[in-house]
């Protein structure tokens, strides 16, 4: 039998919508539904093995080629900025990257932004280019604190209701773009395995094409 493909998955909501996106098409997910604290897992024909990463260590298992296949949300691609082929936008995980703050206050005019964020890649390629005063605070929780105890001007953050900035008195100043969950693969995976990997990446591209028809 040939050698499993394996798929690196995001630990949380995206590994659950993921499975039931394969499930859909038919692939076995069976054993990543078992109560157990595994962290890899084999479908029973043998077809596929999954390991189930930190989101941000997705693309770390995919470009070391550990994992030929995985599934990540665009924000953590970005910001991780490693050499994979993005196949895919899986449609879910729907989220913006934006720089937010008091709107009042007008922070992005000023000379010299503290922009607290996780996102220190993102906000980096951002900034950089426009200001040549900035001072970026890396922060892993709660960046909304920021502005609020005065630790910096603006945050850069995923948003998704927003309901968290307005409880807070925050507004969204400028969106950078939007962010959903892609299928990403290793390239030499993609030469030396494409007979395996092509018919999931084709798969998965008829399933999401059908849920978006409404069939």
């Amino acid at each position: 039998m040939a050698e499993a493909i394996t798929i690196a998955l995001a630990k949380g909501r995206l590994a659950e919508q993921t499975m039931e996106l394969m499930e859909s098409m038919g692939m076995d997910v069976s054993p990543l539904r078992e109560k157990s604290r595994k962290l890899v897992f084999e479908s029973a024909d043998g077809k596929y093995r999954y390991i189930m990463v930190k989101p941000s260590d997705v693309p770390t298992y995919v470009d070391h080629g550990v994992a030929d296949v995985g599934v990540v949300g665009k924000d953590t691609l970005m910001e991780e900025n490693r050499p994979l082929y993005e196949m895919l936008d899986l449609g879910f995980g729907a989220c913006r990257i934006c720089v937010c703050g008091y709107a009042e206050q007008e922070p992005l005019k000023k000379a010299h932004i503290r922009v607290a964020t996780k996102y220190t890649g993102i906000a980096s390629q951002v900034f950089l280019s426009r200001l040549s005063s900035i001072e970026i605070i890396k922060l892993n929780g709660s960046v909304e604190l920021g502005p609020i105890i005065g630790l910096s001007d603006v945050i850069l953050d995923i948003v998704e209701s927003g309901a968290t900035l307005r409880a807070n008195g925050l507004a969204v100043l400028e969106e950078i773009c939007t962010c959903s969950a892609r299928l990403v693969v290793n390239r030499v995976s993609l030469k030396t395995k494409e007979a395996r990997i092509r018919p999931l990446i084709d798969g998965l591209r008829a399933e999401i094409e059908k849920r978006r028809d409404g069939k």
